[in-house]
């Protein structure tokens, strides 16, 4: 019963253009959860992240378990791809990865503007999470996957592209100079 008045209450992140700044925020999203929700749900959901981890761990969701999974499966053909345009060895141990995982990776390494490869990631991030959208919205998984849809949306209104290009520009300097400088 709390998951559907705590969905009921959620605004809606469809349709929402980048200029327009999101409804809600992650914090504001996670205060209403630990009102409603048990302990469990609200641990899972602050160990939710865009990143999984390196080596997989096991959650009660499946849709946190689909979604680590894929997003493990493209960072890791990500890597893979750009290493073989460095012409560097990048060992899988014997993991083999989707190519439809493989694709995406291919196309959004060869896009030249860092800003555009991201954008090009997220909507494809969006749409994978899309595909593991929960048909029942009133259940745990939906609390995760509106949580992981947020965060992506978050995630990119909050790139600068003057920002993202001198630090991309700082770090391309320091690896073709050698030098040890940091990004500012």
């Amino acid at each position: 019963m709390a998951e559907y008045y705590l969905i009921s209450q959620l605004p809606s992140l469809d349709g929402l253009s980048d200029g327009v700044p999101l409804p809600i925020t992650e914090e504001y999203f996670i205060g209403m959860c630990e009102n409603l929700l048990k302990d469990k749900t609200i641990n899972e959901l602050k160990n939710l992240k865009l990143i999984p981890p390196l080596i997989p761990t096991k959650s009660k969701s499946a849709l946190i378990m689909a979604w680590n999974k894929g997003e493990r499966y493209l960072r890791l053909s990500i890597a893979k791809i750009r290493a073989e345009k460095m012409k560097k060895t990048f060992n899988l141990e014997n993991e083999l990865l989707p190519n439809e995982f493989v694709k995406i990776a291919s196309n959004a390494v060869e896009i030249d503007n860092p800003l555009e490869a991201e954008k090009f990631l997220t909507e494809y991030r969006l749409k994978f999470l899309e595909s593991l959208r929960p048909m029942d919205c009133f259940s745990e998984d939906f609390i995760y996957y509106y949580y992981l849809r947020l965060k992506l949306l978050n995630r990119i209104r909050q790139f600068n592209e003057e920002e993202g290009e001198i630090t991309y520009k700082n770090i391309y300097n320091s690896i073709i100079n050698g030098n040890k400088t940091e990004a500012i």
